[in-house]
């Protein structure tokens, strides 16, 4: 028994030995690495101070706030203004919307910027294809302000240039924004339009990191040029494809506030309003913090589970995943 108690103490004092050194090595490689981490700093910084001191606001949503008594003064109210919400007669009318906007945008906005990549890394004319690309990116950095006003300048039956380009060919002129029957199309080519460029990018990056001596095997195999790129360029980049496809999960309860705010109108607010758009309605129109910020919790919990989920998944099936 003594002998058995002096190895247990010998295996713990070890242990004890392995991470203290362990500790000391971790230290050590902070200190050897320390100007990098001094060039993380900042971004440290920003993130704490802008990212992670104002999540204690949500508390609000627990709470009657009053601007006078302050977040920590106000009584709290527990899941009133939750039960308010669900209670509401439109909340499932504007979670439905919600989804139907956001699962529209990633089934068929997800797949376009990915088509893009493979059809500019089969353009061998370089000036062409870096033309197309600066221009295909370059409407990620107009607001969505910006954006709205040209739609309404192309779009807008009284002498708009999409209009007339149909009257031109004996067709009758289509009031395309504020008509419930197009909504979803002008929604969806605007955010495509808008967003395509800018997601290529990351695709065309990882499509240069392919081999090209699995295009030369494909090539000696028979394969044309659509069989490469189905047989070697999508597999090689379906880990990247993977990543952002569960990030994009988890924006499904948020369908863009900015491009909804601008282009809902009262005819297509049946349609159009969705959680942001209320959020923004309740929070700052009416002054009912506490509730819009209950609902805005609601919404980033629904979308953590859904990328937590997406995760879990494609770890299983794909074995790629965030963490």
């Amino acid at each position: 028994m003594a002998m058995k108690g002096d190895s247990e103490v010998k295996i713990a004092s070890h242990q004890e030995l392995i991470i203290k050194t362990n500790k000391k090595s971790i230290w050590f490689r902070i200190w050897q690495h320390r100007v990098f981490y001094l060039f993380l700093l900042p971004g440290i910084i920003w993130f704490f101070i802008f990212a992670y001191i104002p999540m204690y606001g949500i508390t609000i949503a627990f709470k009657d706030f009053n601007f006078v008594k302050g977040i920590l003064g106000s009584p709290w109210a527990g899941l009133k203004y939750f039960e308010q919400f669900f209670n509401y007669y439109q909340a499932g009318e504007i979670i439905r919307n919600t989804l139907i906007i956001s699962l529209m945008k990633l089934l068929i906005g997800f797949p376009m910027p990915i088509i893009l990549a493979l059809m500019l890394n089969e353009v061998r004319v370089t000036k062409f294809k870096r033309t197309v690309q600066t221009i295909s990116y370059l409407p990620h950095f107009i607001s969505w302000v910006v954006v709205v006003t040209l739609l309404q300048r192309m779009l807008t039956p009284y002498g708009g240039p999409v209009n007339e380009l149909l009257s031109t060919f004996g067709f009758d002129k289509i009031q395309f924004l504020g008509n419930i029957n197009y909504f979803y199309q002008v929604i969806i080519a605007s955010d495509i339009w808008k967003g395509i460029g800018w997601g290529a990018i990351i695709y065309l990056a990882a499509i240069s990191g392919v081999d090209p001596q699995l295009y030369e095997a494909a090539k000696i195999d028979g394969a044309n040029r659509f069989r490469q790129i189905w047989h070697v360029t999508l597999p090689s980049i379906r880990g990247v494809m993977v990543l952002l496809f569960i990030l994009a999960c988890g924006g499904i309860m948020s369908a863009g506030y900015e491009q909804l705010l601008l282009l809902n109108t009262p005819a297509t607010a049946k349609i159009g309003t969705v959680l942001d758009v209320y959020v923004i309605q309740a929070g700052l129109e009416q002054g009912r913090f506490s509730y819009a910020t209950a609902v805005g919790l609601f919404q980033g919990i629904i979308g953590l589970i859904l990328i937590i989920t997406a995760n879990q998944v494609s770890k299983k099936v794909n074995d790629t995943s965030l963490w």
